[in-house]
């Protein structure tokens, strides 16, 4: 909810209510489509004047579901194992005054609070004293207490990672502050992001969405007034942004939330309904660059009520629309531009103005298919689908052989690991997110397949993705060529072609690369020709070979000896142009190969004893210069 001063409402008081079914289009007295009214708790038994947010917590030993919601003067506890007879544990009271705003996350068993009262911070409760509460409801004290900010409008905790990210803080501009809770108990202060200012709402994920450039970064998309941004929280140290959007008829960009694939953004704008006068507008945003995202297209819903919190789960998205209750659209055609409601849950009955009351917030991530509902107005609704689907799907994975690129790279599909995953439903989705590989990932990779159905209900499966590398290496030799005998000697000692760079390898993984040559360097080679060979080997045996032959001749004629020695060549290295001079003996042919004896140019019919190469047009690199189809030198291009 934006951060102005809410209407005055009529306290509402209502008895708590068990389950009432949807029938004829209501659940007693609350309008209703396909979903039934488990039970709910209203504002008297919760002693509060208003509801605000909503969260949820299983308890993993147990298996208990408990709802967390959000109140005027602190947080309410409720069991809800039997959902429709909820149990009213007790209450986490405001930390410091009352406020009409209050958030609530949860991290390895506890909930994290914060609020826009003043010198609020962020109150930590132990989830796991709702095991047993003597005399319900009872009055809680929270067992830590972070004061590294006052108040705070939201709270974001990504469970990857462990951090929390309180967002319309009064610290780094109203931007995400970063909180380590990896000790629940002891939250410490880890620096904030302060570039794109206030932040309302934001999502923070770790990311294995369509770009590759991002896998596994810790990705925070913001909800900030007039804009979405896109940034990279990895480093905390140093955070990057990436990008940013708007839209039109942009009013107050309030919060959205990612598709599982995390292909699409959803978003609400809570200011549009009222400002502009259309009925409840939703933008999807595509990110499948996160460097430049897109806009996709807009939903208009059926009534003109305010958007508020919006979740996805599965191919659904749960929206809290203020006094239009609960609307719950299918997003399984969302890249196509369709979007369709098919159901809802309206706690507000007596119309679908576009005020700010009604449904604050859903949450629909219970396993047992309870929904969630804090109204402003009434408390504490939970709702179940009349015909849910709660039956996994069936994981199901292979073991692979991958093999690496020309770059050193492999990108493994879901659809590759998947052994016939299934569903009752008929439709699987499937999500890798582990699915770059390169030189780093040579041999087996234990990889986790994510299976999940339209109703979000999911199964998962391991696979191990074996990476090899079956390239050979790439290897070139200088052209055959001649030369003279050391001088004074009858034998030519041959260098090392390799560290000279006359012999070049290239492999698409560099790492254990090695090269062999034979005859190796300092070996005295007499008159006469010989072949001289290198073998290139990569880490994982591949080879490759390659070879010239070079002729070692003795000079017999004082002609053929002046005309080697009178040669220049220069300059050398030069960057365009090549001159060559015979100070004895005319030169007849100039021909000019590259490093791996792929001839460049030859000139016949020259009798000159001055010539020029133009090498402008050539690539930086070593060249071979063969004057008269006999004698050779080594240059280079700059």
């Amino acid at each position: 909810m934006k951060r102005f001063i809410l209407p005055l409402v009529l306290m509402c008081s209502f008895p708590m209510i068990s389950q009432t079914p949807c029938s004829g289009g209501t659940a007693g007295s609350y309008p209703c489509n396909g979903y039934n009214l488990q039970s709910a708790i209203d504002l008297n038994t919760l002693n509060a004047s208003e509801g605000n947010d909503s969260w949820g917590w299983t308890d993993p030993s147990t298996g208990k579901e408990y709802a967390i919601v959000g109140l005027s003067n602190g947080t309410a506890f409720i069991d809800i194992s039997n959902p429709t007879n909820p149990l009213y544990l007790g209450k986490l009271p405001t930390h410091t005054t009352n406020s009409s705003w209050r958030d609530v996350k949860t991290y390895n068993n506890h909930a994290f609070i914060v609020s826009e009262a003043s010198n609020h911070g962020m109150q930590v409760f132990d989830l796991t004293r709702l095991r047993s509460v003597p005399n319900p409801p009872a009055t809680f004290n929270s067992d830590a207490h972070y004061s590294g900010f006052g108040r705070a409008h939201n709270i974001v905790i990504n469970e990857d990672t462990g951090y929390a990210y309180a967002v319309g803080t009064n610290s780094f501009n109203g931007g995400p502050h970063f909180v380590n809770i990896q000790d629940p108990l002891n939250p410490t202060g880890a620096g904030g992001y302060s570039i794109d200012d206030y932040s309302h709402d934001a999502q923070v994920v770790t990311y294995c969405g369509p770009d590759k450039d991002y896998s596994g970064r810790e990705i925070l998309i913001g909800s900030n007034e007039n804009e979405v941004i896109i940034a990279d929280i990895t480093d905390k140290g140093n955070p990057v942004s990436i990008s940013s959007i708007s839209y039109s008829n942009v009013n107050y960009t309030h919060q959205g939330w990612f598709t599982e694939d995390q292909r699409y953004f959803i978003l609400g704008d809570e200011l549009d309904e009222t400002s502009v006068g259309f009925n409840t507008r939703t933008i999807v945003f595509d990110f499948n660059d996160l460097d430049s995202p897109q806009w996709h297209f807009e939903y208009t819903g059926p009534t003109p009520a305010i958007d508020h919190n919006g979740y996805v789960k599965g191919n659904k998205y749960y929206m809290a629309n203020y006094r239009a209750g609960m609307r719950v659209l299918d997003v399984s055609n969302i890249a196509s531009g369709t979007m369709t409601e098919i159901g809802f849950f309206d706690t507000y009955p007596a119309n679908n103005n576009a005020n700010f009351s009604g449904a604050w917030s859903v949450y629909p991530y219970f396993e047992s298919g309870n929904i969630v509902i804090s109204d402003i107005n009434r408390g504490f609704f939970l709702v179940k689908e009349s015909n849910p689907d709660l039956v996994n799907p069936v994981a199901s994975c292979k073991n692979i052989t991958v093999s690496l690129d020309a770059n050193g790279e492999a990108l493994v599909a879901p659809s590759q690991i998947d052994d016939g995953s299934s569903d009752n439903s008929g439709t699987v989705y499937l999500l890798l997110c582990q699915d770059s590989f390169d030189c780093g990932d040579l041999g087996a990779n234990v990889v986790q397949l994510e299976v999940y159905d339209g109703f979000g209900n999911r199964d998962y499966c391991t696979s191990t993705i074996t990476i090899v590398d079956d390239l050979d290496p790439q290897i070139s030799c200088p052209p055959n060529s001649q030369t003279l005998p050391d001088t004074g000697q009858s034998f030519y000692t041959i260098p090392d072609y390799v560290t000279s760079g006359a012999v070049t390898v290239t492999d698409n993984c560099a790492s254990g690369l090695s090269i062999s040559q034979n005859p190796t360097a300092g070996t005295q080679l007499p008159l006469g020709v010989h072949t001289i060979s290198f073998e290139a080997q990569d880490g994982s045996g591949n080879t490759q070979s390659c070879s010239f032959e070079l002729t070692v001749t003795e000079v017999l004629g004082n002609d053929n000896l002046a005309f080697e020695e009178g040669l220049s060549l220069y300059p050398n290295p030069t960057n365009d142009v090549l001159n060559i001079h015979s100070g004895q003996g005319v030169i007849e042919t100039v021909s000019l190969t590259d490093i791996s004896g792929k001839l460049i140019m030859k000139v016949d019919n020259l009798n000159t004893s001055d010539s020029s190469l133009d090498l402008s047009a050539l690539s930086r690199g070593i060249y071979f210069v063969q004057l008269n189809d006999s004698v050779t030198r080594k240059i280079v291009k700059r």
